[in-house]
């Protein structure tokens, strides 16, 4: 999937619970892509939310950290209710 122009701030959050997950693992970058069978570098810009995964990530990235698809998403979903993004003008 091509990277984002702008970083989409669901984006920015699932990347930030990828990370975590990685780090409470004491995961590398390359060992989460040894893993997964995703590129480090690709993951790296979806850590930082400059790439939206596809589902199938999605799924691939939950099976690898041993958690449900639906936590990762419903992680995201809880997380835009405590910090909303920025409103567009």
């Amino acid at each position: 999937m091509p990277r984002a122009r702008v970083p989409d701030e669901d984006a920015m959050r699932f990347g930030a619970i990828v990370t975590r997950l990685r780090m409470e693992r004491r995961w590398t970058l390359a060992d989460l892509s040894r893993l997964s069978g995703l590129n480090a570098t690709w993951l790296g810009v979806l850590e930082r939310g400059g790439n939206i995964p596809s589902l199938s990530t999605i799924f691939k990235l939950a099976e690898v950290f041993g958690v449900e698809a639906a936590e990762l998403v419903r992680e995201v979903e809880q997380s835009r209710r405590v910090r909303p993004a920025p409103a567009s003008e």
